[in-house]
């Protein structure tokens, strides 16, 4: 039980017991792509799949300060991983992404947490280059991820399967 003590009314607090093993965390836990890595949610999906023990390949746009720093704190804790810089709307940065996963290690999963706002304005006054950006990042961004993972995670091609 974890207890404040300004809260709990019982005298004994103890300190929280730390997490089990989780399953992964053995070098058989395999390689997770992670997109938009460098900061945020995606950063946070990072850390945690590292301490969890996968070899961990992300992505990142222009954030390239905060990918370098989570790169060196990660790798000061023994994790194996990679920053790449890439434009997930764009094809042929994915394509280069995959071919770096490919000589990194089997693919075990993707998250997709790239992902774009185009600003804040009111419906109406969004320009449709925004739009289409937003529409490309968001969107297709993650279905051209999601073609890539399952061409090397399916079992229908061979691979091992995966989430």
């Amino acid at each position: 039980m974890w207890c404040v003590p300004e809260i709990c009314s019982s005298a004994a607090v103890t300190a929280p017991k730390p997490a089990p093993a989780h399953p992964a965390a053995s070098n058989e836990a395999g390689t997770l792509v992670v997109t938009g890595g460098s900061r945020g949610i995606g950063a946070a999906v990072v850390r945690l799949a590292a301490a969890r023990g996968y070899r961990v390949i992300f992505t990142y746009q222009q954030a390239r300060a905060h990918a370098e720093q989570l790169v060196a704190d990660l790798r000061d804790r023994g994790a194996d991983i990679v920053a790449v810089q890439a434009d997930v709307s764009q094809e042929a940065d994915i394509a280069r992404l995959f071919t770096i996963v490919d000589e990194f290690g089997p693919l075990t999963g993707l998250v997709t947490s790239a992902g774009i706002t185009g600003g804040y304005a009111r419906v109406d006054s969004v320009p449709q280059e925004t739009l289409r950006q937003v529409f490309d990042t968001n969107v297709l961004g993650t279905i051209f991820c999601a073609q890539q993972a399952v061409r090397r995670m399916s079992t229908a091609n061979g691979g091992r399967g995966g989430a």
